[in-house]
């Protein structure tokens, strides 16, 4: 199966430096970059996903955990000592 061509917003060629020339598509499991001002070309294995943990952020916290880390203890100083 064949992904349609695709222009990168934003990308740079690595070979001749031009901005928004570089496509991308996939097919057959492979990912391929390729750059219309120049000869550029490049192929990629598409990457599995890994069963690694996903990076703890604010965003995909529990609220429970949310407020457990938000909870903090204020102690009192006397100033005369």
């Amino acid at each position: 199966m064949t992904t349609p061509k695709r222009f990168i917003a934003g990308a740079i060629c690595p070979r001749c430096a031009s901005m928004d020339k570089i496509r991308t598509w996939e097919q057959n499991g492979i990912r391929y970059r390729d750059c219309v001002a120049c000869d550029f070309f490049e192929q990629l294995p598409i990457e599995q996903p890994t069963t690694a943990d996903e990076l703890e952020t604010r965003v995909n916290r529990t609220r429970e955990e949310q407020k457990k880390s938000d909870v903090q203890t204020v102690r009192i100083l006397d100033p005369k000592g």
